[in-house]
């Protein structure tokens, strides 16, 4: 678990693997920000980049994968259906709209943004009908809470690659976890940084501060170390490339044990614990 690098790679629980670490793209502009972001992170390594249709920037990550150079097998696109768009119909509609979007041959990664009441049944059948296409290589869910994934597991065909929640040693969902871990899904971070807010937090500092390492350097290789796929977001060059530097050292097992009880249930954006 130690010896990781940039490059490092989780597999599926269908045979594909999903690299490590990503660049988050929420919030980033859809244009010249966008490709930038995608163009500096690939130049300097990266080989995941996350988008969704609602960030709205789906065109430029797309443009900037096409324009890399690399091939395109070497690069995991992830993106994701939005809550306007559940429904059997409609879910199979927005996926060929986020291919059209990404001008890209397939999608790696299609995630359910959302566990919307009442539909997320027929749009986990339309991305069955989409994955078993060849449309996307893994399809998964992101915000799904343990009730969500037992309803899902009691009724689908192909079982989700991946579930993308919020996670940070402020937000350890350790049920929701070692769940995923016995139904063979991985678990990805979003906002493993916690946008922001907890990186002062004078515990985090001091354990930076015996590694000679910033805070957020510390989230995300506690995140690597939990055997996590992670996805800091920046569209900064310095962030995005200090994101990446976290591989040539590591957290203690005392160090990791004073991570894991910071746990506060800080959610940072939308709260999935209160969607039935």
């Amino acid at each position: 678990m130690m010896d990781m690098h940039i490059d490092s790679i989780i597999e599926l629980n269908n045979g594909i693997s999903i690299p490590r670490l990503g660049l988050g793209m929420y919030q980033t502009p859809d244009g010249s920000a966008a490709r930038h972001a995608v163009s500096y992170a690939l130049e300097v390594g990266y080989r995941h980049i996350d988008t969704a249709m609602m960030y709205g920037n789906e065109a430029s990550v797309g443009q900037a994968v096409r324009e890399s150079g690399l091939p395109r097998e070497d690069i995991f696109v992830t993106t994701k259906l939005w809550n306007d768009d559940h429904g059997y119909d409609e879910a199979i509609i927005a996926c060929h709209l986020s291919l059209e979007a990404l001008d890209l041959e397939y999608i790696d990664l299609y995630l359910i943004h959302w566990p919307v009441a009442g539909k997320r049944g027929d749009s986990w059948r339309a991305l069955e009908d989409v994955y078993e296409e060849g449309l996307c290589r893994a399809i998964g869910v992101s915000n799904y809470m343990t009730w969500h994934l037992d309803e899902l597991l009691a009724a689908c065909r192909v079982k989700p690659a991946v579930n993308q929640v919020e996670f940070s040693p402020f937000l350890y969902l350790v049920d929701l976890l070692e769940r995923c871990r016995r139904e063979e899904i991985i678990l990805e971070a979003y906002s493993p940084l916690t946008k922001g807010k907890k990186l002062d937090d004078e515990r985090l500092k001091v354990i930076a501060a015996e590694l000679g390492r910033s805070p957020a350097q510390v989230l995300i290789r506690w995140a690597l170390q939990h055997d996590l796929v992670v996805i800091p977001k920046s569209a900064r060059p310095e962030h995005i490339l200090a994101n990446a530097d976290v591989f040539d050292f590591s957290l203690s097992t005392e160090q990791m044990s004073q991570l894991n009880d910071l746990n506060e249930d800080l959610r940072t954006s939308w709260d999935p614990s209160k969607q039935n």
